[in-house]
């Protein structure tokens, strides 16, 4: 600590010495002394005020506990020093900006309809408001190039800086009114549920060490209802959002009154809640905690979940994304409904054993920490921006909004099944497998039957797919045919029953491997729904799922193809497609943090299929290695095209192979394992999106 201090000490001379030349006075500078803190092993600082080292130990404690709902049993680190000086200054004369000579005459008043019903509320004017004015809603500011409406229950406050601050004055007070369903409130709310998603997701990139969560953005956040029902996401991952209700599902099934405040829970096993293991689901159950007796403060009120695809999670190859995995014990370590965090600590060290003492140890647990505490914290945002909600709103119309969202979503997919007519598809794999869908219509009762009977049998590869990934590719594809800007939710779901059979690749029995099943098969079930609705061409129908690694460096990947066309769009060349959206990592990021370099990444010229409205061109990616590692690839539409609809033709096929150094080339099949040298480069030509409708040139096919 002295020498930390001695350090400051000179930086504050140096900041005093550059403002006493510009003339500041010294008796006119102040100087704020600061410290960026870190735990021990950990990344992300903190900052404090430069003190005692007690204090700043309990500051930082205390702001990592805020930040991140926890603390650590940890050594703290100084990272950095700040040391700021700044030269006083006498406070501006504002008295010029306004003829302020006392107050003004009581302000008139205008007819405003606020609260349900025609008001008459003042009218003030911007430039008769002094500093330091208040106005109470309901009210109306006017000036020159603005008119501000004050709401009731809310405030403006003229600022000393020429501002007009907005802020809450009351919390809204629940009624009948207030919690039947409103339009305008129903929209408020629909964006409120799905900023609070968004807000996770910025934390967690903010905070995420791994280049898959912070770089390409693999990750998902989303509100839950107290019954595990997904009530709002941001736009991020489709097959994570509309899966991650079974993994808080199967937390309440198996924790219920176990959980407390201050406990998070880690889930990512396929046949418990997950999908499969790279993905790992970080838990957080919402406690009624304010004003509350001790019965309801046991009282859960929502719970909030973050998904984050860790790039190496064990298995027997780097990356953790294996081509021939046959048991998912092969694929990595298993969180089967794991206490993560409890009251508040952190379980570092029992979730580090975890993750190094599996059959299959994660090859780098380190990293797998430092995302696992980011999705904690992103999890803690998402509980602070509830509880901000609802000392807005009021507990009552929070849940009773939550309810809405919920039941304006099925409406709108019952608006589009009035719409659908029957349909089936029969989706084969490159491997020959089979997915079989049927869509039954009950115009009746507004719902439909999506039924899988006579799918392929479960496989012995890992293409598999457990039951909640069908349910997120069901509940995608009908999301995507309402028109309306809702939020993904669990109400889309409710006027369908989905029916899959027991033993199948898409509801394997354990302990069948299942990571292809959720970046692979999940895009098949799409493309089969599509089709059997014949709403537009296959769009890749792949993730093109690129891994590669050693025992130093691991890293994943998907690679966008071109997207299907349909009737009256064409498809888009080189986009992530249907049950991903993540992004690729920046080529300056990809060589900096690994051995390799990207020699190309273009647009598959001329791979879309033609038709009326032509089909999306894929991609060229060509990576160049420079250390050994071992490449695994996952990937479809290498023997089958992607289908064409109406008369349009399929896109090209996509193809994976291994340039050596030496000259010769290694092909690779869709699903593939290589070792690789220095020089050695990478190519994958992603397959281009299927055609809609004849070419212009052609007459229109009559079917038959």
């Amino acid at each position: 600590m002295p020498a930390i201090l001695k350090t400051a000490d000179e930086l504050e001379v140096a900041a005093r010495a550059e403002l006493l030349a510009e003339d500041v006075p010294d008796d006119r500078i102040q100087v704020t002394r600061r410290a960026q803190l870190r735990y021990d092993g950990t990344d992300t600082t903190l900052t404090v005020e430069l003190t005692e080292p007690a204090a700043m130990r309990h500051a930082f404690e205390e702001r990592h506990r805020a930040t991140y709902s926890f603390t650590l049993d940890r050594p703290i680190v100084v990272e950095a020093l700040s040391v700021e000086a700044t030269g006083i200054t006498e406070p501006p004369d504002l008295s010029a900006l306004a003829p302020y000579e006392g107050r003004t005459a009581a302000p008139e008043t205008v007819r405003l309809h606020t609260g349900g019903t025609w008001r008459d509320v003042p009218l003030h004017r911007r430039e008769d408001l002094p500093p330091g004015e208040t106005v109470t809603g309901p009210a109306i500011i006017t000036e020159a190039g603005a008119t501000t409406v004050v709401d009731d229950g809310w405030r403006a406050a003229a600022t000393h800086g020429g501002h007009l601050l907005m802020e809450r004055a009351a919390i809204t007070q629940s009624s009948d009114l207030d919690t039947k369903a409103d339009p305008v409130l129903l929209e408020v709310f629909n964006n409120l549920f799905m900023s609070i998603a968004e807000q996770m997701g910025a934390r967690l990139e903010s905070t995420a060490q791994s280049v898959n969560i912070k770089e390409r953005l693999d990750f998902s956040c989303a509100l839950f209802d107290p019954d595990g029902n997904l009530v709002a996401n941001a736009p991020h991952i489709p097959v994570h959002l509309g899966s991650m209700g079974t993994s808080v599902k199967e937390v309440i099934r198996r924790r219920g009154p176990a959980m407390r405040p201050g406990d998070t829970y880690a889930v990512n096993d396929p046949y418990h809640g997950g999908t499969h293991l790279p993905d790992v689901t970080v838990i957080t159950p919402v406690f009624d905690t304010k004003d509350s007796t001790d019965t309801e403060r046991d009282r859960i009120l929502f719970y909030v979940a973050s998904r984050g695809h860790h790039a190496e999670i064990g298995g027997i190859a780097p990356g953790s994304m294996p081509a021939n995995s046959r048991t998912l014990d092969e694929e990595g370590v298993l969180f089967d409904n794991w206490l993560l965090a409890e009251n508040g600590r952190f379980r570092e060290e029992e979730t580090l054993r975890l993750l190094t003492e599996a059959s299959y140890p994660s090859r780098n647990p380190r990293t797998n920490i430092a995302d696992l505490r980011a999705q904690i914290a992103a999890n803690q945002k998402g509980v602070d921006e509830v509880a901000r909600m609802i000392e807005n709103f009021g507990l009552d119309v929070v849940q009773a909004y939550m309810r809405h969202v919920q039941d304006n979503a099925e409406e709108a997919v019952r608006r589009v099944i009035d719409a659908l007519d029957d349909g089936e598809y029969a989706y084969e794999t490159d491997a020959g497998a089979v997915i079989r869908v049927r869509v039954r219509v009950d115009r009746e009762n507004r719902s439909a039957t999506v039924d899988f009977t006579g799918t392929s049998p479960q496989l012995a590869t890992n293409f598999n797919a457990p039951s909640s990934v069908v349910n997120a590719a069901v509940l995608y594809v009908f999301r995507t045919l309402v028109a309306d800007d809702i939020p993904l939710n669990d109400g889309c779901l409710r006027p369908l029953k989905i029916i899959v059979p027991r033993g199948s690749l898409l509801a394997p029995e354990p302990p069948a491997a299942v990571v292809a099943g959720n970046v692979e098969t999940s895009q098949a079930i799409t493309g089969a729904l599509y089709a059997a609705l014949g709403v537009q061409a296959e769009g890749s129908g792949t993730m093109n799922n690129v891994t590669f690694g050693n025992e130093r460096h691991q890293y994943y990947e998907t690679v966008a193809s071109g997207s299907g066309a349909g009737d009256g769009f064409p498809g888009a060349s080189v986009v992530q497609t249907h049950m991903t959206n993540s992004r690729l990592t920046d080529p300056e990021v990809l060589e900096w943090r690994l051995p390799v370099r990207l020699d190309e990444f273009a647009v598959r010229h001329g791979s879309g299929g033609s038709g009326r409205w032509r089909g999306g061109d894929g991609a060229v990616r060509r990576i160049r290695f420079l250390e050994p590692m071992a490449v695994s690839t996952l990937s479809q539409h290498r023997r089958v095209p992607p289908y064409g609809m109406a008369g349009g033709a399929p896109g090209a096929l996509g193809a994976n192979r291994v340039e050596r150094a030496d000259g010769t080339v290694a092909e690779l099949g869709g699903s593939d394992s290589v070792d690789v040298s220095p020089g050695d480069v990478l190519v994958i030509e992603t397959p281009g999106g299927g055609g809609f409708g004849p070419p212009p040139h052609d007459p229109i096919k009559q079917e038959k």
